[in-house]
């Protein structure tokens, strides 16, 4: 029951944001009642705190086997967007806007989690593309990553991206593929033309056929 919870709530959190979700609307999905609920967790946060604390064990675990399978850093971090787009449609802005202003312990492992995860995930990869010849060695990894870590925040920023005017998938991709191109080599972009010219044929040959492009290109 506790697990049913969780993935309920995660769902609803995800679609509506956390603040506009109620303990009754969690209860009601789920065809139980609001004291089954509370047999379990105190309060909202803590099933929060718990969502979110689950689902940074599996980006973790797929950033992980990611670094593992993927032949290059340039595909290694390009990947991390296919990732992304699984589920980038499906997640309300509100969600980390909420997260930050009303539920501070989340929120703090949230940022735990970019500091010291995402952070130094991101600044190996470009370590990694420097000595292999495939990013500039005139730029400052540190500085990279920090934007890139910040550029995660700022996809949610309905001030600066409006919902009616630009999709979640849309945001990820121009933020990443400016970011990438802006490091790359002459080796690095033969390497990131290959990687885009076939994720492209792939895009019009799923779409042609009506697969599920997004689960097709993640497996």
């Amino acid at each position: 029951m506790k697990e049913r919870i969780l993935e309920e709530a995660e769902r609803l959190f995800w679609k509506y944001g956390v603040r506009s979700v109620t303990m009754e609307d969690i209860a009601r999905n789920l065809g139980i009642s609001k004291k089954t609920i509370y047999q379990h967790f105190s309060d909202k946060e803590q099933i929060l705190y718990q969502v979110i604390e689950s689902k940074i064990g599996r980006n973790l675990s797929e950033m992980n086997c990611m670094v593992v399978e993927m032949a290059n850093p340039v595909e290694e971090l390009l990947s991390v967007l296919n990732m992304m787009q699984r589920n980038a449609d499906h997640v309300s802005p509100n969600l980390l806007i909420d997260v930050k202003r009303y539920y501070p312990q989340a929120f703090t492992l949230f940022s735990k989690y970019k500091e010291d995860a995402i952070m130094r995930s991101i600044l190996e990869n470009i370590q990694k593309g420097i000595s292999q010849g495939l990013y500039r060695d005139d730029i400052s990894p540190a500085i990279l990553a920090r934007l890139r870590v910040e550029q995660i925040e700022l996809a949610f920023d309905n001030e600066i991206f409006p919902t009616d005017q630009y999709s979640m998938h849309d945001i990820q991709y121009e933020l990443i593929h400016h970011f990438v191109r802006g490091m790359l080599t002459e080796k690095g972009f033969t390497i990131y033309n290959q990687y885009v010219n076939q994720y492209n044929h792939e895009v019009k040959v799923y779409k042609k056929d009506g697969s599920d492009l997004a689960a097709r290109l993640t497996e």
